[in-house]
C-alpha cells in the first residue's frame, strides 16, 4: 500500500531551516537534513495537489546518482535512514525513504543548465533569436533536435520567481571566472556520464540542471542530481525530432496546464486525479528504468 503523500513537514525539537518549492530544510548543528515532499511546482508555481512517491524518487535517484558520480564530490553524507542521528528516530515513519543527512554548503547563486537537445525554454529563445543563453546554435533546427554538442546555458536561481537564463559573461560576473569555469567542466561532465547510462537504459537526458556550493574550500554538487523534477527524461524508442516527445518527468503536468485558461500565477489550479496519478506512475518508471530498483517508500 502507498503511504499518503507529505505536502509539509515539522518534526517537533528540530529547527527548520526553510522550505523550498519541493524540500524542507533542517539544522542538525554540524550538518542539514533534506526532506522531499510530494509537492509539485511547475511555472514557479507550487500545486496544492501533491504527486504520491514523488520525494521518495526525488530523494532515491538522488542518491544513485551521488553514489555513482566518484569524479565529483557531493553534499550527501549519507541516505541510510538507520545511520541518521538518534534525535530524528522519532520521525523515521515521514523521513524513510525521501530524507538525507547532508553537508552544510554554501549555494552558489547561478543554477548549472545542460542542454543536450533543444525544449523548453531553450526551443523558445531559438525561435526568437537563434541562441540560447547567448550561445548561437546552427540554423534550421526542429523542437526536440539534438544539439551538435552538449551547451552551458546557466541561469538564475530562485526559491519564490522565475528563473532567468543568463549568458556566460554574467555567469563570471556572479561566480568569478575560474569558479565558473570550474561548474560549466562538472556540469558537462556530469551531464556526459548521466546520459550514456541514460541512454543503455533507454531513456534520453534532454537537458538537465545541477547546483554547487562551496565547503571548506571545494565545490560540491548539492541539492538534487538528474531527477524528473531537474531534467528532462524522454522515452528513447518513441522520440523523433519536431515533436514534443512524451517525458518522465513534469512536462507531462506543464503539457496538461497550457491546456488551461491559467495565467501561470498563484494559485495553481487543482489536478484531476488521472493526472496526479499518470504523473506518479511517470516518475516512478523513470526510477525504475535509471537503477533497475522499485523506490523504497515507508511501507516498503
Amino acid at each position: 500500500m502507498q503511504p499518503l503523500p507529505i505536502t509539509s513537514l515539522d518534526l517537533p525539537g528540530i529547527k527548520k531551516l526553510r522550505s523550498g518549492k519541493v524540500r524542507e530544510v533542517f539544522d542538525l548543528g554540524e550538518t542539514l537534513l533534506f526532506v522531499a515532499t510530494d509537492r509539485l511546482s511547475a511555472f514557479d508555481v507550487v500545486f496544492p495537489d501533491p504527486i504520491p512517491g514523488k520525494g521518495a524518487v526525488l530523494n532515491q535517484l538522488s542518491a544513485f546518482w551521488f553514489r555513482r558520480f566518484t569524479f565529483v564530490r557531493n553534499h550527501m553524507i549519507t541516505a541510510d535512514i538507520e545511520k541518521f542521528p538518534r534525535d530524528l528516530a522519532p520521525f523515521h515513519e515521514q523521513l524513510h525513504g525521501r530524507s538525507m543527512i547532508v553537508r552544510k554548503a554554501q549555494p552558489l547563486p547561478v543554477e548549472c543548465v545542460v542542454r543536450g537537445y533543444l525544449a523548453g525554454s531553450g526551443w523558445k529563445e531559438y525561435r526568437e533569436s537563434g541562441t540560447i543563453s547567448g550561445v548561437t546554435l546552427p540554423p534550421g533546427l526542429q523542437l526536440a533536435s539534438q544539439l551538435p554538442e552538449p551547451i552551458f546555458t546557466p541561469s538564475t536561481k530562485s526559491d519564490v520567481g522565475h528563473d532567468e537564463n543568463i549568458d556566460w559573461k554574467e555567469c563570471c560576473r556572479l561566480l568569478g571566472t575560474g569558479v565558473a569555469e570550474s561548474v560549466k567542466d562538472l556540469s558537462l561532465k556530469i551531464y556526459e556520464a548521466g546520459r550514456a547510462h541514460a541512454a543503455k537504459c533507454g531513456i534520453i537526458v534532454a537537458d538537465t540542471k545541477f547546483e554547487f556550493g562551496r565547503f571548506d574550500h571545494e565545490l560540491l554538487l548539492i541539492d538534487e542530481c538528474l531527477t524528473p523534477d531537474s531534467s528532462r527524461f524522454w522515452p528513447a524508442d518513441s522520440y523523433a525530432p519536431g515533436k514534443s516527445p512524451p517525458s518522465f518527468d513534469k512536462q507531462f503536468v506543464r503539457d496538461y496546464l497550457e491546456t488551461l485558461d491559467w495565467d501561470k500565477t498563484p494559485p495553481g489550479p487543482r489536478l484531476p486525479k488521472d493526472v496526479i496519478e499518470k504523473t506518479s506512475a511517470k516518475y516512478r518508471e523513470a526510477f525504475r528504468q535509471l537503477t533497475g530498483n522499485d523506490i523504497q517508500d515507508s511501507s516498503s
